[in-house]
């Protein structure tokens, strides 16, 4: 027979299984809940419209759940995005269950190798999870010596973000330059105290411009100088 000790501290330890469970997000939940935002982001979160829609998938699971919230709340002005995130329509947990889906999502940077009996459909599919960001004018080089100096302390080292700081990795190349632009702008807010101080205030236009071809390197580490 267990000791009833035994059987408490079994007990506690299922229970707090459950607990990082239900804090991680239901991801099946969470594949339910982003059938809404395919409709733009694409059913991998591959984004649209050449980036129009940007990549959510691989996002860090702070940052998604953070934008979701500042969406709800008109902190961050997006108004296609307000009525999707309304309590009634999302509510903290839809928000926390999603997240944790679109972060679990990897979406391949190369062509999958496929088989003679592979048919239409199956490569049609895979393709759609490829994501590939063409390389845009600039020099990478340079780029990446700018953004291992203003951008890599938040956005780490090889872009893929940390804790509410995005994923810069994979992202379309002119939806972080409409980003860029809207930050400088001070129509979204970046990391400035106050305006005009913040880390792209420094960089010239092409300076810019190169970090952004620097990142393009990044989809595939061998190709990255």
């Amino acid at each position: 027979m267990h000791h009833p000790r035994h059987l408490a501290l079994l007990a506690t330890l299922i229970l707090a299984s459950a607990g990082l469970a239900a804090a991680d997000g239901d991801l099946e939940r969470g594949k339910e809940i982003n059938g809404t935002c395919a409709a733009c982001h694409g059913e991998f979160g591959q984004g649209g419209k050449k980036g129009e829609y940007p990549r959510i998938a691989g996002q860090p699971v702070r940052f998604i759940e953070a934008t979701l919230k500042s969406f709800r709340a008109r902190q961050r002005v997006n108004l296609p995005m307000y009525p999707y995130t309304q309590e009634r329509e999302m509510g903290d947990q839809d928000i926390k269950d999603v997240a944790a889906y679109l972060a679990a999502i990897e979406l391949p940077t190369k062509p999958p190798e496929f088989k003679d009996s592979d048919d239409a459909l199956t490569r049609l599919q895979a393709m759609d999870k490829v994501m590939i960001v063409p390389r845009p004018e600039g020099n990478p080089e340079a780029g990446g010596r700018h953004y291992k100096a203003a951008c890599a302390a938040c956005h780490g080292k090889t872009g893929l973000g940390r804790g509410i700081f995005p994923r810069l990795m994979g992202q379309y190349t002119n939806y972080l330059a409409k980003q860029m632009t809207a930050f400088l702008a001070g129509e979204r807010p970046h990391d400035e105290d106050q305006p005009g101080t913040g880390a792209l205030h420094p960089l010239s236009d092409s300076d810019r411009q190169d970090i952004l071809a620097y990142l393009t390197t990044l989809q595939n580490p061998e190709d990255t100088p």
